[in-house]
């Protein structure tokens, strides 16, 4: 016993010396250091760390970021890696991010004392976007490698990485390809070098080659372990967003603060009532208060109990629910004009438990200002005095509580916290409503609403209406007066050609408008060729980027020549078709998307507060957050909190939302994982590699660098 002590002593002797740590009294127990869960983030400005920080401000993972072009940076030395705490060996970060595999000078004593940090603690290196070079474990692309553009390339994961961090991914990784004269991923494609201890995790076809060359994989030497990434990308890309998550889980050993799940869900507003048709003649919808010729009789698309069978069969065939948006009055006034009979509502009625239900209004009223639709552009009507018309809380109660009360009575499954106004009246619209409908929160507070709707595209950020949290909503591009896939795309001209083309010259008036046309589209072809992949894109983004946020669509998308489908379809298949089995879609209603982005803002402020401190020391994971706080952590299968089975399994590992009291949380790891070691060594780790330039800091489209010899 007295020999082990006397090693371990000996091992912290030479680790505080190669560290420049003050030396302590030797203790047993202090072999195990303390890791803290923070990761160390350098960037050179480049769009690879910044898009490494976003994935890690996203999951809710802290870290500290070091900026390589700012003059008043820290330096990086012994003292800014490590410390003892209480007389144990600390590691201030459990990864380290840097823009490539050695952004510094020759001879620089940060990369020493990074290599030194690495080794002592068995702390793992991302190399953001680096240059294939033996350095780095990699051939140089001229040895039978790829220098260039890779967009449209299909990459596939390795049995290595499906093995490993990359588990989660079915194995095909797409680049994108979105523009014929655009650079959108640039790439070293090579082998590893002679005798490198280096596996490829994704890799794509040489060009002119039967080889796969790589581009990500981990290189092993000299006690260290380095993420090597050879292609440049950034946060928005599809590519990256399929792998962020497994460059956080292989720098994180997948023990890390914060969790990232893949959301889906998908709100059909009007329910029971009809939507106004465009008219392609007119560029306007007749009925709506911006069509002012009066001569035209609208024509209403509604769903019929044909579309309620079609939606029914599609959710079970994709393992999915649509979240059902309804108002009352519609089914109302189909009987009071058809003899009583609505076939729709009975055939919806009959299925409601297929659906989720939100409250949309009774009659779908404007519950904002009182609206002057004499002009175009509407606006709100004004008091002799000058102040706005509001339309009162008498008005917003009716609404709310008589939808309520017919929903109840026809059965369906409501949750009564739940509320969208129609067109999300009564929240702000710019530019003519720059305020809430003053009577709006009394209204919810008489109706017990705790989750309130908004539109992403105008009021992005969760925020208080009296009792109410709002819950934005992304629009998609799938109008609510198009039932065919013709009128879609005359829409679609209408709004984003220029006037000299038959538009509407908003794009012209807007120049920041980025879904402008340079011609108008085929409206026998435009929907299905343009429009549908550019909307499974922009879906599929956010899906990708783990934002809970609903989307929403209308009722008449699903009926006539059912438009929405393509779109959907293209995300949900498109997202089996990437992804394994145990990193399913979460389809969540309303109130839990509400309460998933609530914690979300008050975990990332206390994060950013510096309130949460949260570290490992050998099989134990300790959190200390304050009281109240939601805690989210990602760690391995079968890990425990107070002896109990912690969170639910998601892409390999266990994650989920736990609350503080104030004390300290303690997790125990399953013994199977591994912990890190402190490890004594020599000064020879401390020898830098040779230095090259830096990676190139364009987001977009991409050049090669070569590196200095």
């Amino acid at each position: 016993m007295k020999r082990t002590i006397r090693t371990t002593a000996l091992a912290l002797g030479a680790l505080t010396a190669a560290l420049g740590l003050q030396a302590g009294p030797a203790r047993a127990d202090t072999s195990a250091p303390r890791i803290d869960l923070r990761v160390l983030v350098v960037s050179d400005g480049g769009p690879a760390t910044d898009a490494i920080a976003a994935e890690l401000d996203a999951v809710g993972t802290p870290y500290t970021k070091v900026d390589l072009t700012s003059s008043t940076r820290p330096t990086i030395d012994a003292g800014f890696l490590a410390d003892t705490v209480d007389g144990r060996p600390r590691a201030k970060y459990q990864a380290v991010v840097l823009p490539n595999d050695n952004p510094f000078a020759a001879g620089s004593a940060e990369m020493a004392a990074l290599a030194s940090y690495e080794q002592t603690y068995a702390i793992p290196q991302v190399d953001a976007y680096t240059y294939a070079r033996p350095q780095a474990g990699l051939q140089v692309p001229t040895s039978g490698g790829y220098s260039g553009s890779i967009d449209g390339v299909q990459a596939q994961v390795t049995d290595a990485g499906k093995a490993g961090p990359f588990g989660y991914l079915k194995g095909a990784v797409p680049f994108e390809d979105n523009s014929p004269t655009v650079g959108e991923s640039y790439a070293y494609l090579s082998t590893p070098a002679p005798g490198a201890d280096f596996t490829p995790y994704v890799q794509a076809p040489v060009p002119g080659s039967s080889q796969q060359g790589s581009l990500v994989g981990e290189y092993r030497h000299d006690g260290r372990r380095e993420l090597v990434v050879t292609f440049v990308y950034n946060q928005y890309q599809e590519q990256f967003r399929l792998l962020s998550r497994g460059i956080v889980e292989w720098m994180t050993g997948g023990v890390h603060l914060g969790a990232s799940r893949n959301y889906f869900a998908v709100h059909v507003d009007d329910v029971f009532a009809a939507d106004d048709r465009w008219d392609t003649l007119l560029n306007c919808t007749p009925g709506d208060v911006d069509c002012t010729n009066s001569s035209v009789t609208p024509s209403p698309i509604r769903m019929t109990p044909a579309d309620v069978d079609y939606a029914t069969a599609w959710q079970n065939s994709h393992r999915f629910t649509l979240d059902l948006l309804y108002n009352g009055v519609g089914s109302v006034d189909q009987r009071e004009d058809n003899n009583g009979i609505d076939q729709l509502a009975d055939k919806l009625i009959a299925d409601r438990n297929q659906f989720r239900w939100v409250n949309h209004t009774y009659t779908h009223a404007f519950l904002g200002c009182q609206q002057d639709t004499t002009v175009v552009p509407w606006k709100c009507q004004t008091n002799p005095d000058g102040s706005t018309k509001w339309v009162g809380r008498a008005t917003i109660d009716y609404e709310i509580a008589t939808n309520r009360a017919w929903g109840q009575l026809a059965g369906l499954p409501l949750d009564t916290g739940e509320l969208v106004t129609g067109e999300h009246s009564g929240l702000r619209i710019l530019p003519q409503q720059p305020d809430d409908n003053p009577n709006l929160a009394p209204a919810l507070w008489d109706n017990g609403v705790k989750w309130l709707g908004s539109d992403n595209s105008r009021d992005p950020e969760q925020r208080q209406v009296g009792p109410a949290v709002t819950v934005p909503r992304y629009p998609m591009n799938v109008f609510y007066n198009a039932g065919k896939a013709s009128e879609e795309a005359d829409e679609y001209n209408w709004l984003y050609t220029s006037r000299a083309q038959g538009g509407s010259g908003i794009c012209e008036d807007n120049p920041a408008t980025t879904t402008c046309l340079a011609a108008p589209l085929d409206t026998g072809t435009g929907y299905q060729d343009y429009i549908v992949p550019l909307e499974t894109r922009i879906a599929l983004g956010h899906v990708l980027s783990g934002d809970p946020k609903p989307h929403f669509i209308h009722q008449s998308n699903l009926a006539e020549g059912r438009i929405a489908y393509p779109v959907l379809n293209g995300v949900l298949d498109g997202y089996d078709a990437l992804f394994a089995a145990d990193t399913p879609l979460v389809n969540l209603r309303m109130k839990d998307i509400g309460t998933e982005l609530q914690r979300r803002a008050a975990w990332t402020g206390a994060v950013h507060a510096g309130q949460i401190t949260a570290y490992r020391i050998g099989d134990t994971v300790t959190v200390q957050a304050p009281a109240g706080t939601y805690v989210t952590v990602t760690l391995p299968t079968g890990t425990t909190l107070g002896g109990s089975a912690f969170g639910t399994a998601y892409a390999g590992r266990t994650s989920g939302w736990t609350s503080s009291s104030g004390t300290a949380l303690t997790f125990t790891l399953p013994s199977s994982v591994a912990a890190p070691a402190v490890t004594a060594h020599t000064g020879t780790a401390a020898t830098a590699p040779a230095p090259r330039t830096k990676v190139p800091a364009g987001v977009t489209r991409q050049v090669p660098y070569t590196p200095k010899s």
